[in-house]
């Protein structure tokens, strides 16, 4: 048996492009064998994963599970759209739903997790080596109640609970779970469409908040009145602005006239019991990623040049 060096695990990495571990897994599977142990990682489809890896992917698929008291929402992306569409592709994401019911919202932890006899990240490495494109689990979240429901809603669905929005939304209350149902899928809605950023007014990001308050001081300086008076003025239009970032103070879209705390708390009587709208996430497909762009003339012109 050939010594496995930290220099032959140098170069194979550098061969391949698989990653360190793998790269010395596969070395210790064929007794240091170097071109063996290529054949090995190409084989598990490591090596043309690890060649992918620098693509960038901000296509895919959004997926939200839910089971009663809990749900799950998980983004997996891909480099194109026509990739969601593809069936093994929506199994995985389903499947990865599911999983991420069991894990605390980690995205670590979900791809580390076992389906069937291989963990997400294992499967997810083959399916890259079969379909060619890079793939990656991006973020997951996870949202539990003691007692009531966690909603959810997906955007214009390509198949049942997968999309590019997907939202859940927890619901405290010990009333009728299927009325509780109901208002969460409408409150799921109007987060969709009307992206908050928090929750209620305390959960604001104290960042955003301060950039918010000194863009509205420089304005209303603009007026010539006295610091007092701004001050009055600030607090005046940052009620405007919790309407648009927090979604207990929005309108709510369903009925364009309510706030959604308004709603929540009329909900009351119907349901039977009081309820609290304990908390949402709201996944969208690739934000946050920033996209290639691509001057496909120039490509050409490029090509033509050589």
């Amino acid at each position: 048996m050939a010594e496995i060096t930290a220099a032959l695990v140098k170069d194979l990495r550098e061969k391949t492009g698989a990653g360190m571990m793998d790269c010395k897994k596969a070395l210790g599977e064929v007794a240091g064998d170097f071109e063996a142990a290529v054949d090995w990682l190409r084989k598990k489809g490591l090596a043309a994963a690890a060649k992918k890896s620098g693509r960038v992917a901000a296509e895919g698929l959004v997926t939200v599970a839910t089971t009663g008291t809990s749900g799950a929402v998980v983004e997996i992306n891909a480099e194109t759209d026509f990739v969601a569409r593809n069936d093994q592709f929506q199994s995985y994401v389903k499947a990865a739903g599911q999983i991420a019911l069991q894990v605390d919202g980690d995205v670590e932890a979900l791809k580390n997790a076992k389906h069937g006899d291989k963990t997400l990240q294992e499967e997810l490495t083959a399916l890259i080596a079969t379909i060619g494109e890079n793939m990656s689990i991006r973020r997951v979240a996870k949202l539990a109640v003691k007692q009531g429901v966690v909603a959810s809603y997906v955007h214009n669905p390509i198949a049942p609970n997968l999309g590019k929005i997907g939202v859940l939304i927890a619901l405290e209350s010990a009333g009728d779970p299927e009325k509780l149902q109901a208002l969460g899928r409408q409150l799921a809605m109007h987060v969709a469409a009307a992206r908050p950023e928090a929750l209620s007014i305390g959960d604001v990001d104290p960042t955003n908040l301060d950039r918010e308050r000194e863009v509205l001081a420089d304005q209303a300086r603009a007026s010539g009145k006295g610091e007092d008076i701004i001050a009055k003025m600030v607090e005046g239009r940052l009620r405007k602005y919790y309407e648009e970032v927090v979604l207990l103070e929005q309108v709510y879209v369903v009925d364009g006239e309510s706030k959604v705390k308004s709603v929540v708390e009329k909900a009351t009587k119907e349901i039977g019991a009081p309820v609290v709208l304990a908390g949402f996430v709201r996944f969208a497909l690739g934000e946050g990623i920033e996209k290639e762009q691509v001057d496909f003339a120039a490509e050409v012109a490029a090509q033509a040049a050589r």
